[in-house]
């Protein structure tokens, strides 16, 4: 198993010539119900050494992952942005996701200030995408940006920012499952499940669903605005 470390971070820190150095991914990019989300966590690459336990979300129990996000903000400055199923049927997916990313960045940046680097998962500048009139009043990503795909699994702060994201949407997901118990959201975090499926083709769409991804038969095909 691969573990991430802090190469890349340090190597960008070297390039711009600052060392607070964040990482930033994405998880709901595939579900069919509920946000997406972007996580970033920011480091000092001067002091900072691997976090024991950061790995691939994907490759982490619902346990380790929960343990891992109560220990990354000693070791990392975190946000989370959102951006709901109505946005994501307004604007588009990419563009949500360009938008939940430039508020997880803005909520950073008022925290820490703007780091000097960002690593971000992926092979395109995808935070570009933000619907331009939603994020005038947001902190620009006035910084270097380094595409690096599969960043998860090579860089730290990519994963610790994976980390807590998945985890914060998976909160809002069993939440909001006890208000809408019969599309099992707390097992299946919104994703298309077997049950899930099934219950979108017996009861509908909720306001938390995707509605512009055509999720269920015709006639109970709710007509968007």
């Amino acid at each position: 198993m691969q573990f991430p470390d802090l190469s890349i971070e340090t190597a960008l820190a070297q390039q711009c010539g600052g060392t607070l150095i964040a990482g930033m991914d994405e998880v709901g990019r595939g579900a069919l119900a509920g946000p997406v989300a972007v996580g970033v966590a920011a480091v000092d690459t001067a002091v900072a050494q691997p976090l024991e336990g950061l790995r691939d979300s994907k490759k982490l129990t619902v346990l380790q992952r929960e343990r891992m996000a109560i220990a990354i903000p000693d070791w990392a400055a975190t946000a989370v942005g959102l951006a709901s199923a109505d946005e994501i049927d307004t604007y588009g997916l990419s563009a949500a996701l360009g938008l939940a990313g430039r508020r997880a960045w803005h909520q950073l940046v008022s925290t820490i200030g703007m780091p000097q680097g960002l690593v971000l998962d992926g092979n395109t500048m995808w935070l570009n995408a933000a619907p331009h009139d939603l994020v005038r009043a947001l902190e620009p990503v006035d910084t270097r940006v380094m595409l690096q795909t599969k960043a998860d699994v090579t860089c730290c702060t990519v994963s610790a920012a994976a980390i807590t994201a998945k985890v914060a949407r998976d909160a809002l997901m069993i939440e909001l499952a006890e208000r809408f118990p019969d599309y099992g959201w707390a097992s299946n975090k919104g994703y298309g499940s077997v049950a899930h499926r099934s219950a979108l083709n017996t009861l509908g769409v909720t306001d938390y669903h995707r509605k512009s991804w055509n999720l269920v038969p015709e006639e109970i095909q709710p007509k968007l605005l």
